[in-house]
């Protein structure tokens, strides 16, 4: 969240600006890492505000969701062999995740900051997401050549079964920092596709 007091915010539907300046290239020569995707997020309202910081009195809140522009910051979540999901004996889900590229994304909320604060924006300020604000599930059943490292083949077959195709997100190794709808999207057309030459007797 950016506030600039001088200037009051009247948009409703302001998820319309996305960058990846710094997906690639971190702009640090010492730091030669992506950092990750900036986005604008939908309006904050009062009383979301309020619900978020009950102690905040309402007119702070309206004030604040009227002078604020509201971003998303994302930096890929990188895979690690050691993430786990098993469950305990009572049936319990228990997740084992150690997560990565924290210090990429310190510096592209600094970077951020930054440029805000260029731009006259007097106030910005972050709200860490724990992982109960997933929402993209990806790599349980990663594809590749290898069936001693992955579930699927390049063609999002199962090694071991003829007949079974996996084309939701899990097929992809590592989650990007951007929204995967359109490459899960683009992969099952791929998909289907050869599944129809393969029909065909065509491979």
């Amino acid at each position: 969240m950016a506030i600039k007091p001088g200037r009051e915010n009247r948009s409703i539907f302001q998820k319309t600006l996305a960058l990846n300046d710094f997906y690639e290239d971190s702009g640090d020569p010492d730091y030669p890492y992506p950092l990750g995707h900036i986005q604008g997020l939908g309006k904050v309202t009062p009383a979301l505000l309020h619900a978020q910081r009950p102690l905040m009195p309402i007119p702070i809140s309206a004030w604040t969701a009227s002078h604020s522009v509201d971003w998303w910051l994302t930096t890929e979540d990188l895979p690690d062999p050691d993430n786990r999901v098993t469950l305990d004996t009572d049936g319990n889900i228990c997740l084992a995740w150690n997560p990565k590229n924290r210090e990429s994304h310190r510096r592209l909320c600094q970077k951020w900051r930054e440029i805000l604060q260029k731009a006259g924006f007097m106030g910005v300020f972050f709200q860490a997401m724990d992982i109960s604000a997933t929402a993209h599930q990806v790599g349980t059943c990663r594809f590749g050549e290898d069936p001693a490292d992955n579930v699927l083949d390049p063609h999002c077959k199962a090694h071991d079964l003829d007949n079974l195709y996996v084309v939701d997100a899990s097929f992809m190794p590592s989650i990007s920092a951007v929204n995967p709808s359109l490459t899960i999207m683009a992969n099952a057309l791929r998909v289907s596709a050869h599944i129809i030459q393969h029909a065909k007797g065509g491979l």
